[in-house]
């Protein structure tokens, strides 16, 4: 059976990466933060195995990766999807908050893969996949911090998948676009009609769209794909 383990895997597209996985077969880990009802509902629903972790806290993201190989033996992918937004001008944006944005994005994404690499490399196998979004490829206005994190993690897949590939380690990025979750729930109707407007296909995202591509990364089907950024945008960014 193969395994893998899921950053932020509580709510949107982390729960639904967990539930497709899960489904497809996958022994699945997750973790959450403060979400612990949605996370014990989903561990109930799925079976998997909910981690409570704060991934801006190295002992704490060094624990779960050590709980995960104690339970699982052996790792097969890691997806770090744990991440949230700070929307506002850069002059009027606390480095505190800076700092705490990039250690939740970029800082856990190198501690987790540090941890599962050695494991990896002595199987000969795996696959490591962050996903970002169209915002590291283009930028956005009032979200530098948010833009700058995922482009982080753009060249640190790139980087890796050169590293590891002689280990047939795959790591690979999804960039998705505008996907309505809960980070959207302060948009109010008129501007989800704009946004689908700016959209080639017409419509916002579902974490069903990203899930939907994880497993294919993740999968036998996908095994010469590497260093590679898979958008799901609808065609927002072309």
């Amino acid at each position: 059976m193969k395994t893998v383990f899921i950053t932020g895997g509580s709510r949107g597209i982390g729960a639904q990466i967990v539930r497709i996985l899960s489904k497809a077969g996958w022994q699945v880990a997750f973790t959450y933060l403060s979400s612990e009802q949605k996370a014990r509902q989903l561990s109930a629903e799925t079976g998997a195995l909910a981690i409570r972790c704060d991934e801006t806290d190295e002992q704490q993201v060094i624990s779960a990766s050590e709980q995960v190989l104690k339970t699982f033996r052996h790792l097969d992918a890691f997806v770090h999807n744990a991440g949230t937004a700070w929307t506002g001008l850069v002059q009027d944006m606390p480095s505190s908050a800076w700092d705490a944005l990039f250690a939740l994005h970029v800082k856990s994404a190198f501690l987790h893969a540090k941890a599962f690499l050695p494991s990896m490399i002595s199987r000969q196998t795996g696959s490591i996949l962050f996903i970002s979004s169209m915002w590291g490829q283009v930028g956005a206005s009032m979200e530098v911090a948010y833009s700058a994190c995922k482009a982080a993690q753009l060249g640190m897949m790139k980087a890796l998948a050169k590293e590891v590939g002689p280990s047939l380690i795959r790591v690979n990025c999804i960039a998705p676009g505008v996907i309505d979750t809960d980070m959207m729930k302060g948009y109010s109707a008129e501007d989800k009609a704009a946004l689908c407007d700016e959209t080639p296909l017409g419509r916002l995202g579902k974490a069903e769209d990203v899930a939907h591509a994880v497993h294919f990364l993740l999968s036998d089907e996908a095994s010469f794909i590497t260093g590679q950024i898979l958008p799901v945008n609808g065609g927002m960014v072309i």
